[in-house]
């Protein structure tokens, strides 16, 4: 039985698990989202994410979405102080008390550290507990090939990868026949730039939480289904 089936457990068994808090490290492509979406659907728990907030706060019209989408029209960065509201705002969602999965969220040292105050204050079921933090280890060469080998379908979204999974036809979907697109920020170019900001501001949170004691590396370049073994067992380590 794959990993994958063995997601498919009944609700009822899940939803009487605390998880705690879990956060996914890695670089783009390591394939974080996906493994995000999959624990968070075995133990019932929510993905969180800036981009999520970001657009819930935007949909919503709040003075926080207002805000946000001032600096990110003018082409700045969201300061972390607005950030940080977003972000204990949403821990704070009846949905998260048994858990949730951070996913892209700490990116630097110092939001780590303002995160863990916040943890050293907030229970889980009645009971405080340190964040399992899971890094995904991918080489540098497998990352270009998952990020610059990517294509999608405009019509159908369907996505495609011309190294690891390419369609039937080059350059055309399987499902409707339309030609694939390449996105601007899967461009070599512009992935070269992503993954060095990643070495230069996120990698260095792996020995922030190496140094206490919460990292968990697990080799990324596995098959989904194992990956998602080895979360699964860091995760209930706890």
């Amino acid at each position: 039985m794959t990993v994958a089936s063995n997601l498919q457990q009944t609700a009822g068994q899940l939803k009487a698990i605390t998880i705690g808090p879990v956060i996914f490290l890695g670089a783009p492509g390591a394939g974080k989202g996906t493994q995000a979406k999959r624990i968070a659907e075995r133990y019932l728990i929510p993905q969180v994410s800036t981009g999520d907030m970001f657009r819930d706060h935007k949909s919503r019209g709040s003075d926080l979405g207002k805000k946000a989408q001032g600096y990110m029209d003018s082409g700045q960065l969201v300061p972390d102080e607005l950030l940080y509201q977003m972000v204990e705002d949403r821990l704070n969602q009846p949905d998260c008390a048994r858990g949730f999965i951070l996913d892209g969220f700490p990116r630097t040292v110092p939001q780590a550290e303002w995160l863990d105050q916040v943890l050293d204050a907030k229970t889980f079921s009645g009971s405080p507990m340190q964040p399992v933090v899971v890094d995904f280890a991918v080489g540098y060469n497998q990352l270009l090939q998952r990020l610059t080998g990517r294509r999608s379908c405009p019509a159908c979204g369907r996505i495609y990868n011309v190294y690891f999974q390419p369609p039937r036809v080059s350059d055309t979907c399987d499902v409707d026949g339309s030609r694939m697109l390449t996105r601007k920020d899967d461009a070599e170019e512009a992935i070269s730039k992503r993954l060095k900001e990643y070495e230069e501001k996120t990698l260095p949170l792996a020995d922030y939480y190496r140094r206490r004691g919460r990292l968990r590396v697990v080799n990324g370049e596995q098959s989904a289904d194992v990956v998602t073994a080895q979360v699964i067992a860091a995760v209930e380590e706890r």
